[in-house]
């Protein structure tokens, strides 16, 4: 905690005390008041007092705070009107903690009959324990050791601010002694904490897996709906809720003396705090949460390093290289959307900027210590833009078009570190394509093998059971061979002539032939048909060559080798039969 400046003065009826607390939040003042005790803390300050008079809290109490000087003035009531207050410029004894002042032995001759009693203020000592913060008397820094402080802030008119927030200084900006840091020297450092910070694996990790970051850049924030202003229309496009309005009339309005290069500071310190805002409502898609405050600071080198820049490049630089090192999304892509809507809200002129910056002060505002920033940054910015020329801002807005920032422009060597991560890519997707074909091939032998054995042992066993259930067929001739057959009668003929050349042939043989030829005509059935069933077309095609109105004599269903073709042409009947 720190030890606000104060002083005391006393009127008949008031003590009056005069604090300075610059750096505070103008809605959150406690104040205790009980008998000679007086309280005070608003943070980062706290104050506690030991009076030598009573003052008391009745209602006639008042206060007062004048935000340009920051000093807080409040008139309390004293318990006896009239009464003087002795010691009030002794300020070393007014801080001193309530008792403190009164010499109590160390050793006490304690009774008996009193342990009982003393057992129990121990117990009331502990619950009221009051843990006394070490306060020292503040002390004016002279104008000469102002001067050799480095400046910063809004137009780097500020210095000593961090000097006595020590405590809340690493949660504000990165800057370990931003009063004896030099412009260059800071810059220096900015450098090399981005580049520690730089994580290749995070980088490439959002390049080539990107569904989210392709989704925030499909996000259309609410400038996005802006035209540039025309001279009939103004700036009424841009409208301004209640809470806004508010805010504006709390605003003190001043006047700002600014040279030439404070005032090209100022506004390459505007576009690099719109650059992080820009960033953070995309990223969240336009619903702060209570990361905002960090994330818009952070990517900010002026708030975040009191940085001052001397061109737009350097500010475009500083933006791409804090968005690839900090924020949870690092892609390239989102500092190309940042700068495009930057450019938008510089074009629907100063009310698009004042709305930004006043959305900018509300985050700051709810967050601790976030609100130091408005008060070295922030809330001159809002003043200060209602009076700069519109002419400037859209000078600005053109400006920031045609610049354009690369990826070797980062120094972070991103270029190498894609090309690497691809080449290795493409070696991974080799690898497993190389080894899932081998896979393929592998289990296709293998499953090629155990078809062959299966084929060979279940159909060779289906071949053997085949074999024992039923008796062997017999296969069909690969050919027919048609045999050209002479007339019936020429082979009745020549049987004939044949028996009867013979002599020694028995009349015995005689009769069995007759009798075979009557039983084969009995068995034979004549077909009026010219086509002989059963035979092939070639051989149907000779035999109607030569017979085209013979009579067909088809055997009968019964297995019988005997075919007789008797024909017109012969002109001979049956005489004889033959036997094969």
């Amino acid at each position: 905690m720190i030890t606000p400046a104060f002083d005391l003065s006393q009127d008949t009826d008031f003590l009056i005390l005069s604090l300075r607390v610059p750096y505070t939040r103008t809605s959150e003042f406690d104040l205790y008041i009980d008998g000679t005790d007086f309280k005070f803390y608003a943070k980062p300050y706290f104050l506690r007092l030991t009076l030598p008079g009573r003052i008391v809290e009745d209602g006639r109490e008042k206060a007062k705070f004048d935000i340009d000087k920051g000093l807080f003035t409040l008139h309390v009531p004293k318990q006896t009107p009239g009464e003087h207050f002795e010691g009030l410029q002794m300020l070393t004894s007014l801080l001193a903690p309530k008792g403190s002042r009164s010499a109590k032995p160390l050793v006490e001759d304690m009774s008996g009959e009193c342990s009982e009693s003393v057992a129990d203020n121990e117990e009331e000592d502990e619950e009221e324990f009051d843990w006394q913060v070490e306060q020292e008397v503040y002390e004016e820094t002279s104008e000469a050791e102002l001067g050799a402080l480095h400046k910063y802030g809004f137009g780097s008119q500020r210095s000593g601010v961090f000097t006595r927030l020590q405590e809340e200084l690493g949660d504000v900006i990165d800057l370990k002694n931003p009063e004896g840091t030099s412009a260059a020297e800071r810059r220096r450092a900015r450098l090399e904490a981005e580049t520690s910070a730089f994580s290749p694996d995070h980088y490439l990790a959002d390049l080539f897996e990107d569904d989210e970051i392709t989704g925030l850049l499909k996000f259309k924030p609410w400038w996005t709906k802006l035209s540039p202003p025309t001279e009939q229309q103004g700036e009424s496009a841009v409208s301004f809720i209640d809470d806004e309005k508010e805010q504006l009339r709390k605003f003190t309005n001043r006047s700002y003396l600014l040279d030439k290069a404070s005032r090209h500071h100022a506004w390459l310190g505007l576009l690099d705090v719109l650059l992080a805002y820009c960033y953070e409502v995309r990223s969240t898609e336009g619903d702060h949460n209570v990361e905002s405050p960090w994330t818009i600071r952070k990517l900010s080198g002026t708030l975040c390093w009191l940085e001052t820049y001397s061109c737009l490049q350097d500010v475009l630089v500083s933006f791409g290289r804090r968005v690839l090192c900090y924020p949870l999304y690092r892609h390239f892509a989102l500092v190309s959307a940042a700068v495009g809507d930057a450019a938008k809200i510089l074009q629907s002129g100063r009310a698009g900027v004042l709305k930004c910056l006043l959305d900018v002060h509300r985050v700051f505002r709810e967050n601790d210590p976030a609100y130091i920033l408005n008060d070295l940054y922030i809330t001159d910015y809002c003043i200060w833009i209602q009076r700069v020329k519109s002419k400037k801002v859209t000078s600005l807005a053109e400006a920031l078009q045609k610049a354009s920032v690369q990826k070797k422009d980062l120094e972070l060597e991103l270029d190498e570190l894609e090309h690497a991560a691809t080449v290795v890519a493409e070696e991974e997707e080799e690898e497993e394509e190389e080894a899932s074909g081998a896979q393929e091939s592998e289990s296709s032998s293998e499953e090629s093998e155990k078809d062959d054995t299966e084929s060979d042992e279940g159909g060779g066993g289906e071949r053997e059971e085949a074999s024992k259930d039923s008796p062997p067929q017999p296969q069909p001739p690969s050919h027919i061979s048609h045999v050209p057959q002479a007339p019936a009668g020429a082979l009745l003929s020549e049987e004939k002539s044949s028996a009867d050349a013979r002599p020694e042939t028995s009349q015995g043989s005689r009769q069995l032939i007759q009798e075979l030829g009557e039983r084969v005509a009995e068995e034979l059935r004549i077909s009026p048909d010219c086509s002989l069933s059963g035979v092939a077309p070639a051989a149907t095609e000779r035999t109607s060559g030569r017979n085209s109105c013979g009579t067909l004599l088809e055997p009968s269903p019964r297995r019988n080798p005997l075919l007789i073709i008797q024909t017109q042409a012969d002109g001979e009947d049956l005489h004889g039969n033959f036997l094969s």
